[in-house]
């Protein structure tokens, strides 16, 4: 092996490495979630405040639910 290749291999294993890394290490958000919590974080930043979230309907089936049953 040449030491070109292995530089690239090295160099393509520490990116990797290093991009597994991020990320946030917690459950999902939903969307009515992230709006409460945003309208919480301009409230303490005394900014203007986004519309209320309205809660979301109850879980309506899907037409693709059927494949995953």
């Amino acid at each position: 092996m040449s030491v070109k290749r292995v530089v690239t291999v090295a160099l393509a294993i520490s990116v990797m490495a290093a991009v597994s890394g991020c990320g946030r290490k917690a459950p999902l958000d939903t969307p009515y979630q992230a709006a409460v919590e945003a309208r919480k974080e301009a409230e303490r930043n005394k900014e203007p405040l986004p519309p209320e979230p309205q809660k979301p309907n109850p879980d309506r089936p899907f037409i693709l639910d059927r494949l995953i049953k």
